[in-house]
């Protein structure tokens, strides 16, 4: 079974998803990254394929995967390093990038190595829906991969429907009207975002991501989701230059619990 999959038929809340972008802050992080991940306790690791455009990013993103690209990271090293990983953590691991990567790769062809170096999912923020039922849905469930879609508080219900109906593993839920990284408090119109949503009954277990960067609004995520997804706050942790990547990473961690 997909590791993705069999995580919330085990956990049905307080699901904690850390992003992180490969190659960030050095082109070797990404598998002692995720091997801390592990160590620490996060449930599924999301790892960022940097990108010379990430739309949906914030600037602490865009930086990293800026800096990623200038280390050297591109798809080939990041499969490597995933496999490489993968031999020492069974935790789920998915991968978040652009449309254009997996065409200029090939979507088969990224699709069929993504499942043979043991990535379960995948979130491709600007794969049209449609596109995704039309011709790639087929594919992902051939080499066992799941997509989640993201939804935010302007997606009509008929739209949220189609994201449940087409999603596996779980519903990005963007927690707020902009990029990533905002630092804010989890407002009372996010939080009447979110119990409008938790209304529909959906199939998939629900993800809040975007803004989420402390214990307070990780714990906000948690009450009214299946559970978090922090990316920003953890990647200025990581490039702390004064202390070791784990160090980085144990400190955290100990922030956020």
């Amino acid at each position: 079974m997909n590791r993705l999959v069999e995580l919330f038929k085990r956990k049905k809340e307080g699901v904690l998803n850390v992003y992180f972008t490969a190659g960030h802050p050095t082109l070797d992080s990404t598998v002692t990254i995720i091997k801390e991940l592990d160590r620490q306790g996060a449930d599924i690791i999301e790892i960022g394929m940097p990108y010379s455009d990430p739309m949906a990013d914030g600037e602490t993103i865009q930086k990293s995967s800026a800096i990623a690209l200038k280390n050297g990271m591109g798809l080939n090293i990041l499969f490597d390093q995933v496999a490489e990983a993968r031999r020492d953590v069974d935790i789920p691991l998915i991968v978040m990038g652009y449309y254009n990567q997996l065409i200029q790769y090939g979507i088969e062809d990224f699709v069929k190595k993504a499942s043979e170096v043991g990535i379960d999912g995948m979130i491709i923020p600007d794969l049209p829906m449609a596109i995704y039922r039309d011709d790639h849905k087929s594919l992902f469930e051939k080499y066992d991969i799941c997509h989640s879609f993201l939804i935010t508080p302007q997606t009509s219900e008929e739209r949220i429907r189609m994201a449940d109906e087409l999603s596996s593993g779980f519903i990005y839920m963007v927690s707020q009207s902009s990029i990533t990284g905002k630092t804010a408090d989890i407002s009372e119109e996010q939080i009447n975002y979110f119990e409008r949503v938790n209304k529909l009954n959906l199939q998939n277990p629900r993800l809040i991501g975007f803004g989420i960067h402390d214990k307070l609004t990780k714990e906000r995520a948690f009450k009214y989701a299946n559970g978090a997804i922090i990316g920003s706050a953890f990647i200025r942790a990581v490039a702390n230059e004064e202390y070791s990547t784990t160090k980085n990473i144990e400190t955290f961690f100990k922030s956020i619990h």
